[in-house]
């Protein structure tokens, strides 16, 4: 567990339970099963692009530098093979180390009953016990549902001036000032 996010029961709008926890390296399989189960249209709107397979070399270098370089929470519901993942906000510290990139993607099947929602404040959340004093996201424009959730949490969100295919997401956090004094 990472003291920046303890694990969490939710539950949604429409009365299903998630726990949300941080993603392990042992989430592996379950996160390339969830990468499986999202349709065409969720993948163009997480990665921005056309993504058929899942990049494994890249999840493995994601998940390996956790909690160093960021922090990924996971959402999970039983499943007949334990869990699944149904839903994953991450946010990754780069060069500047006040201020992350997060991501988000929920299931189709759990869109729109608040788990969304929920990732994203536990991130928030996580990213002030950390210390940033911004994250930022980059949403394709037509992504309506994410940029709309992300105003409602208070990010200000801008036409991203070298592509106006995609806006930017930013938040500036609470306590920033003396969480890096």
């Amino acid at each position: 567990m990472d003291p920046a996010f303890p694990d969490l029961e939710v539950t949604l709008r429409d009365g299903r339970a998630a726990h949300l926890r941080t993603v392990r390296r042992s989430d592996e399989d379950e996160l390339l099963q969830a990468f499986g189960r999202l349709d065409p249209e969720a993948r163009f709107m997480r990665f921005m692009r056309v993504v058929r397979e899942a990049n494994v070399d890249r999840l493995r270098q994601t998940l390996a530098s956790f909690p160093a370089r960021g922090i990924g929470i996971v959402a999970t519901v039983p499943a007949a093979d334990g869990i699944d993942i149904v839903g994953a906000a991450l946010f990754i510290i780069g060069n500047d180390p006040t201020s992350g990139e997060f991501a988000i993607t929920v299931a189709a099947d759990h869109g729109g009953a608040g788990l969304g929602q929920a990732l994203l404040s536990a991130l928030i959340d996580a990213a002030q016990r950390r210390g940033l004093a911004e994250i930022e996201g980059f949403v394709l424009a037509v992504n309506r549902p994410m940029l709309r959730l992300a105003a409602r949490l208070g990010f200000a969100v801008s036409p991203d001036p070298e592509d106006r295919q995609v806006a930017i997401c930013r938040l500036r956090l609470a306590g920033a000032a003396h969480a890096s004094a």
